[in-house]
């Protein structure tokens, strides 16, 4: 556990690596569930809207006409945004339910918990009625997970900063962001060996429904023992007992110049800087959800390359942006939580502007026709990959730095509202501008345009930052000996 220095300065607070670990099981379950649904997802909807709009599968639609493959995106879009929507009016809410909450559990504990239970046990349903062609109880299950999945979300990002002094909460975050990664690339191996494109590009008879259905399984088999390891390792209520002299000294070190004080009107400095760091959070969420959302079909449709490409994909950004969390906090620590986040900005757009010139290799390599992945893919990958994971090392620390622990689910809330609202909006937008384009490329270049409005927003507006720098992370450092 971490000690108060006599100095009273932040090199007396050491982070608990061990118990900030086991928070990241919760990130674990976390983006293991959201990358099999956002890897899958999406091409599910395509395929079921192209035989409700045109009376054929979508393989047959990109063999035949495949301009009218970009006509049901928007369609596509619309489901995504929807739930979506949902949970931007979930999060705030079970933020600040969490925050009154009090059980011998602790008080996020019991939202995990059932979040847990209802997400996994509704999401291998998602597969089987896709193979089954029924769209409405498709869509109903991807709904039932993504509200329980908002109940799980909110509460679990909240646990550590509930727990993690204000100085050490970039450290922490960029463990359990990185736990979080190794969730995600879980799923991904499994798209690797369960590749999407062999059961959408295959005659109906021969659609083998275990190839999409057993992803699903695994990540809700795993996202319970990730919560059943959260809850048997974390005892929030005791935890906060014992490191509350840690707690009330970080709110001393606190990287904003105005102090925080619950008991008051927020001031107006911190109530800017807050409205500019959501702004531009919600310009580079619309951002990264858009790619998140259509580089499954991406490849696909426009590349015509396996769906195991997507993957490799995945997993080459993924270890980037694990590099990227890794280092993250001592960058910080040289030039500021700010000037990071810029900096990761100004990296993925380089990525995307790069990716405006790809286009398909025409050299087919595949069993079906399918043609080779091109490399320079694999370039934006990684600095997207990158570049985000500085930024998202940085901001949610910056968002709960403005207010005391009892206002952490509230504003974590805040921090995914943002996100969740530019989620509802970007798959909408940009699933028109595919209808109204008729071109893939709207895809690299929406993402571009929309990561250097958030940069020049995010640049210009977030201020009230002290001089003085804070211990924020140090890489992996804190990896060697605990307390």
């Amino acid at each position: 556990m971490g000690k108060i220095g006599k100095s009273g300065n932040a090199g007396g607070l050491k982070l608990n690596v061990g118990r900030t670990m086991l928070i990241g099981f919760a990130f674990f379950g976390i983006l293991l569930l959201w990358q099999v649904y956002d890897s899958w997802c999406p091409t599910f909807l395509t395929d079921i809207f192209a035989r409700r709009m045109y009376g054929i599968s979508s393989a047959q639609l990109k063999a035949g006409d495949p301009e009218k493959i970009l006509n049901v995106q928007w369609l596509v879009g619309i489901i995504m945004a929807c739930d979506n929507l949902a949970a931007l009016i979930l999060l705030p809410i079970f933020g600040s339910l969490s925050d009154k909450t009090k059980t011998p559990i602790g008080k996020r504990m019991p939202y995990i918990l059932a979040g847990t239970c209802v997400s996994a046990i509704a999401f291998p349903f998602v597969p089987l009625f896709f193979h089954e062609n029924n769209i409405l109880g498709m869509v109903i299950m991807m709904g039932v997970v993504l509200i329980f999945m908002m109940m799980y979300r909110n509460p679990a990002v909240a646990l550590m900063p509930d727990i993690t002094p204000k100085p050490l909460r970039a450290k922490a975050n960029g463990l359990i962001n990185i736990m979080g990664y190794i969730g995600g690339a879980v799923a991904t191996v499994l798209g690797i060996f369960l590749k999407l494109s062999d059961y959408i590009n295959a005659a109906d008879e021969a659609r083998k429904l275990w190839i999409i259905e057993i992803p699903f399984i695994i990540a809700s088999v795993m996202m319970v023992i990730s919560a059943f390891v959260l809850f048997a390792t974390i005892k929030e209520n005791k935890i906060a007992e014992d490191i509350k002299d840690e707690l009330a000294l970080g709110e001393q070190l606190a990287a904003v110049e105005t102090p925080v004080d619950d008991d008051k009107p927020m001031p107006v400095s911190n109530r800017n800087m807050l409205l500019a760091i959501l702004g531009a959070e919600f310009l580079w969420f619309m951002s990264d959800n858009a790619l998140g959302t259509y580089i499954g079909n991406y490849v696909i449709y426009y590349l015509q390359s396996s769906s195991s490409g997507t993957m490799i994909l995945t997993i080459v950004g993924g270890l980037a942006s694990v590099l990227g969390f890794a280092i993250a906090g001592s960058i910080a620590d040289k030039i500021g939580r700010k000037w990071t986040i810029s900096s990761g900005l100004i990296i993925s757009f380089v990525g995307l502007f790069f990716m405006c010139f790809i286009v398909p290799s025409g050299n087919a390599v595949g069993p079906n026709g399918e043609y080779a992945f091109p490399s320079l893919v694999y370039i934006v990958g990684l600095l997207r990959g990158f570049g985000m994971a500085l930024v998202h090392n940085c901001s949610f620390p910056m968002v709960v730095e403005l207010c005391s622990s009892k206002k952490i689910g509230k504003f974590t809330g805040f921090y995914y509202a943002a996100s969740m609202s530019a989620q509802t909006v970007t798959p909408i937008l940009l699933g028109f501008l595919f209808f109204k384009s008729g071109m893939w490329k709207a895809l690299p270049i929406y993402c571009a345009i929309l990561l250097l409005l958030s940069c020049t927003v995010f640049t210009l507006l977030v201020k009230n930052i002290k001089a003085r720098k804070v211990a924020n992370a140090k890489g992996l450092e804190a990896l060697g000996e605990e307390d």
